[in-house]
């Protein structure tokens, strides 16, 4: 090798050092962010930021199953023991009373700023009717329990507190532990300190579970041994979704890489022209996963995810210049510079305007995959036609495949006879699409998702039995700080309460609930009189009832220190069962500002009236949110978003042929089996009861990124004589390497990676099928050749 031949093999390792070092220093995500909108509505931060930090995102529903009841509730027992003394939980319940003197102390103490406290319940006539009432609940069944708190709590604050606070609605306890109605299962409730998007935290936190509840079966024995743990959550789902697709993209992946290096084997005859034939694709991914990192700062999974699958292109570089310019023993490298080089060039460049309309989009995912491909497509093709030719060695032993093209260059005068077939094809298809075009799309997440329908079962069940918060209606409401966001919802408790009043709905939740505005608690506790005052109103206010003042001396006390103590705070019920739902509730948002989220309950066995509620919220910050549509059709956006860019980059691949090629007809020719193969192929996933997802759309870009090449040699062959039986066996044997590497995706079992292998294995196919059908016969004259 000279030293003009080294120049380009030294830049290119040089790349590729610096593409490693960019990306060891580059910082990867696999969150929700990658599909929101750059600028979101409120409604779409509420939703992310449930995803992100929200209560139902670390939430992890835990039922033990099987032996008998007694081995049950020991394990429970045993498993809340371990995981509560384990920091990746922040809370453990399982119905143990294990913070209930914590909580009762401390809604004793504060009783006074969590109650709606008024200066008319501190007069005399309040007074004296709250002891009145007291008094009667001591004739009650639960009179002994209450004799003991009537010194202290003549009002009744402290039972209020425990009967709003403390709903009765929770599982049923039994031994001491939450149980299932009506089931043998023992019932926990975990939540972990990791986001809902740390998947690796939230599979540590799993497998920990699993680790201490078979501590806890050895230490019990027994028939505890017996017993099986089941969870769910949606925590439980992203780590499972993570392994299945894990699982089954090695397992395809395998598959896909024998079928191709056997083949490719089969043709090169040589290991070394196998390993050269690789480096366009390393070098791509590389150079994608760089550009990503340095283009936007952080590299989502999804880039990695769906932007891998279109290197497809790149592998079929390499063998175009091994098979094209392969003689029986020598490589023509200047040949296939100058008379094939610029077809695939051509044929780079329109995958590359294709895909450049995505970075156009508003979603961080669809820019970033459009610039993965870009810089991947372009790393491929350049290393193919400056650095593959330098590394290969001069003379190649590989199989002529000149007498294979030629029989297949025989076979293409009859497939051109056949054309009228295609135009029928097309057009029953486009008939199909258009009798399906209301229900094409699926803009449901839950089409993505791979979590079994016996999972999703179990997850209804848990949180049927436990009483588990769940997505669904809520208030969402602002702040500069946490203090402002619990006052603004504190402002929306009225409008609320007459959604109640009305039947509209069946109550809801609030932050403010568990921790009051510092305004509230202030104006509650100047509603407290000195212990002078209190004192000569309870004189007057026993009069006529069977006590004397002198009993609430600790009524007085309790008020007096609650006028002295101070407010309530965040940190003060961190380590109680209050805890969860706060957190829940009131979260800090990226950009500082503080959400407040008030979930709505529906009547039984009916939905909320989003029109009523509204309407209560007219005038307010607020915003009522359905999490389950707001997905949707944030998702639904998402896909509207990509097919519009799609058709975008199509017209900017034909506006560059047209300039290319400078004629109507051959820019129509190339196209023309392109878009015959995404009708036929998305005909038939429609025929075949599949409607059309994201990974469906980005298949059906693959077909035309990869497909633009078959056409293009074509074109070519028809503009010089014909085309060449080397170049027709290429073209099979890319269109091979395709397939395989797709085709097995079909057969995985997730949704996300079947979506990418029944489109882009098919429409390949279809693509060189139609491309070969439509080829225009080959000019007496060839042109002069285009330069390099």
């Amino acid at each position: 090798m000279n030293r003009r031949a080294a120049l380009p093999v030294l830049l290119w390792l040089a790349a590729l050092l610096a593409c490693a070092a960019v990306i060891a220093n580059s910082r990867f995500a696999a969150d929700m962010s990658a599909f929101l909108p750059q600028a979101p509505t409120a409604q779409e931060r509420v939703l992310v930021n449930q995803l992100r930090d929200g209560l139902i995102s670390r939430l992890i529903l835990i039922g033990i199953d099987g032996a008998d009841a007694d081995a049950r509730a020991a394990l429970s027992k045993a498993l809340a023991e371990r995981l509560r003394a384990d920091p990746a939980f922040a809370v453990v319940e399982n119905g143990e009373p294990v913070n209930a003197e914590r909580d009762e102390r401390l809604l004793l103490r504060y009783r006074y700023v969590l109650t709606h406290t008024t200066a008319s319940e501190f007069s005399v006539a309040g007074l004296h009717r709250a002891i009145a009432d007291s008094i009667d609940r001591l004739a009650s069944p639960m009179g002994q329990n209450l004799k003991s708190l009537l010194p202290s709590d003549p009002t009744g604050a402290f039972l209020n507190l425990l009967q709003n606070l403390t709903p009765g609605n929770g599982p049923e306890r039994a031994q001491g532990v939450w149980v299932a109605h009506g089931a043998a299962r023992a019932l926990l409730l975990v939540q972990t300190r990791a986001q809902g998007t740390d998947t690796d935290a939230l599979q540590a936190a799993l497998a920990a579970i699993r680790t201490d509840f078979a501590a806890a079966q050895r230490q019990a024995g027994g028939s505890a041994r017996e017993a099986t743990l089941v969870m769910s959550g949606a925590g439980v789902f992203a780590v499972q979704s993570r392994a299945l697709i894990e699982r089954a993209a090695t397992r395809v992946s395998l598959i896909g890489a024998v079928l191709i290096v056997g083949l490719l084997l089969l043709v090169y005859r040589s290991p070394l022209a196998l390993a050269l034939g690789l480096l366009p694709v390393l070098s791509g991914v590389l150079a994608g996963i760089a550009a990503v990192s340095l283009g936007f700062g952080v590299v989502q999974g999804i880039t990695l995810g769906f932007g891998t699958t279109l290197m497809g292109e790149a592998v079929d570089y390499a063998i175009y210049l091994f098979v094209q310019s392969a003689q029986p023993a020598q490589l023509d490298r200047n040949a296939w510079r100058h008379g094939f080089w610029p077809t695939i060039r051509l044929g780079m460049l329109t995958s590359v305007f294709g895909f450049a309309t995505l970075l156009l989009s508003g979603f961080p995912g669809l820019a970033q995959l459009g610039l993965y491909s870009i810089a991947g497509l372009v790393a491929a093709a350049l290393v193919t036609r400056f650095v593959l030719p330098q590394l290969l060695p001069a003379r190649l032993s590989m199989r002529d495949l000149a007498p294979f093209g030629q029989r297949l260059a025989a076979r293409l005068p009859a497939l051109r006879r056949l054309r009228w077939l295609l135009g029928v094809a097309v057009l029953l298809a486009a008939g199909v699409l258009v009798a399906h075009r209301h229900a094409m799309w699926n803009t449901r997440l839950s089409a993505l998702s791979p979590v079994s329908p016996a999972a999703l079962a179990l997850d209804a069940q848990l949180r049927r039995q436990l009483g588990a918060p769940d997505s669904g209606d809520l208030v969402a409401v602002e702040g500069s700080s946490a203090d402002a966001a619990l006052a603004a919802a504190e402002s929306l408790r009225p409008r609320l309460q007459g959604l109640v009043a009305r039947g509209v709905i069946a109550g809801f939740d609030s932050p403010a609930h568990y921790l009051p505005s510092a305004a509230t608690q202030r104006s509650r506790l100047a509603a407290l009189p000195d212990a002078d005052v209190l004192r000569s109103r309870l004189e007057q206010a026993v009069a006529g009832l069977p006590v004397k003042a002198a009993l609430f001396a600790p009524f007085v006390r309790d008020v007096q220190a609650a006028r002295a103590q101070g407010l309530l705070t965040r940190e003060q019920l961190a380590h109680t069962s209050f805890a969860m739902a706060l957190d829940g509730m009131l979260l800090r948002e990226p950009d500082g500002r503080w959400l407040a989220m008030l979930p709505l309950h529906a009547r039984a066995h009916a939905s909320i009236d989003a029109a009523q509620v509204h309407a209560a919220l007219a005038g307010t910050q607020a915003t009522y949110i359905n999490l389950g549509r707001i997905s949707s059709s944030l998702y639904d956006g998402y896909l509207h978003t990509a097919a519009w860019l799609s058709l975008a980059g199509l017209i900017s691949i034909a506006v560059l042929l047209l300039l290319a090629l400078r004629s109507a007809r051959r820019t129509l020719r190339i196209l023309a089996p392109l878009l015959g193969a995404v009708v036929v192929v998305g005909a038939g996933l429609l025929l075949a009861g599949r409607q059309l997802t994201l990974l469906h759309l980005i298949g059906l870009m693959l077909i035309v990124a990869v497909g633009s090449n078959y056409a293009l040699f074509f074109d070519q062959g028809a503009q010089s004589g014909g085309i060449a039986p080397r170049t027709l066996a290429s073209l099979l044997l890319a269109n091979l390497t395709t397939v395989f590497g797709f085709g097995p995706l079909a057969l995985s079992g997730v949704p996300v990676l079947q979506a990418l292998g029944m489109t882009v294995g098919p429409g390949v196919l279809l693509a060189l099928l139609f491309s070969a059908m439509l080829s225009a016969p080959p000019n007496a004259t060839p042109p002069r050749r285009a330069p390099a």
